[in-house]
């Protein structure tokens, strides 16, 4: 990957600032994209005091405008692309009955329009390069979970999505790779936005007992230099896919009873 030019979005923490460095350090040229100004750029100044070039872009990627402009800076600056990863992303913890439909939209538009949004986009280049298409989805695009319906359809929908293109691409020397993490520290739980889409604050689950941000980008990092197809990471979300696909009732009710026990669970 020394000298590729990778695009990763939504790095301003968690998994996308872990891949920054993952990939800086392998000598990589990176532009990376997040709506807070501040901690983008508090990232690409210690990227840039450890020799990494780094392009910053603020921006939204549920905006279509800025999703195009993150193709045609990183080109102005580069002149290729040769990895993009769709990592942006956001959650949400509340009963659908309960949750207003504009908090539903935003999540869809951020994790599944931002992907499309981005992937139109850079889709020449990363055809010129066969390069790779990299969609960051989790376990909920696999085994939905109750009082997350935005973010398990958005996770869904971006499965679908990166399964049509990469029949569509096959053919054409371009590698997509679906990336499922399982439970991750990061601060996604901690922003998940609730029924009035109002950041949740405290994470309801134990951060310390999940696999680290830094180790997941090393997996997804080797995952793509060897083109694989899907990555499920953790043993616990290994085993959520292979059970629903076997005893997807019983799943159900496993899943059920397994977030009911979260602290302050809607289903308390």
């Amino acid at each position: 990957m020394e000298n590729k030019v990778v695009i990763i979005t939504g790095a301003t923490s968690g998994i996308g600032k872990a891949l920054a460095f993952e990939f800086g350090k392998k000598g990589s040229l990176l532009a990376i994209t997040g709506r807070r100004g501040e901690e983008l750029q508090a990232v690409a100044n210690e990227l840039i005091n450890n020799g990494v070039s780094v392009l910053t872009l603020q921006g939204d990627v549920s905006n279509e405008a800025d999703a195009k402009r993150i193709t045609d800076e990183t080109i102005k600056r580069f002149g290729k692309i040769d990895v993009l990863i769709n990592n942006a992303g956001i959650s949400m913890r509340a009963l659908f009955e309960n949750v207003q439909l504009e908090v539903f939209k935003k999540v869809i538009d951020i994790n599944f329009f931002g992907t499309v949004y981005c992937t139109k986009y850079a889709m020449p280049y990363i055809l010129e390069s066969k390069g790779s298409i990299v969609g960051i989805s989790s376990i909920n695009g696999k085994r939905a979970t109750p009082a997350r319906t935005a973010y398990s359809a958005s996770k869904y929908a971006m499965e679908g999505f990166l399964e049509a293109l990469r029949m569509e691409v096959m053919k054409r020397g371009v590698h997509v790779l679906s990336v499922c993490p399982g439970f991750t520290t990061s601060n996604i739980r901690n922003v998940a936005l609730t029924a009035d889409g109002h950041p949740q604050g405290e994470s309801p689950r134990d951060e310390s007992k999940m696999m680290s941000a830094e180790e997941t980008a090393e997996h997804i990092y080797y995952a793509i230099l060897k083109r694989k197809r899907d990555l499920v990471l953790t043993t616990q979300g290994k085993l959520a896919v292979w059970l629903t696909k076997l005893f997807p009732l019983l799943m159900d009710k496993i899943t059920y009873y397994f977030m009911a026990r979260e602290e302050d669970s809607p289903f308390k």
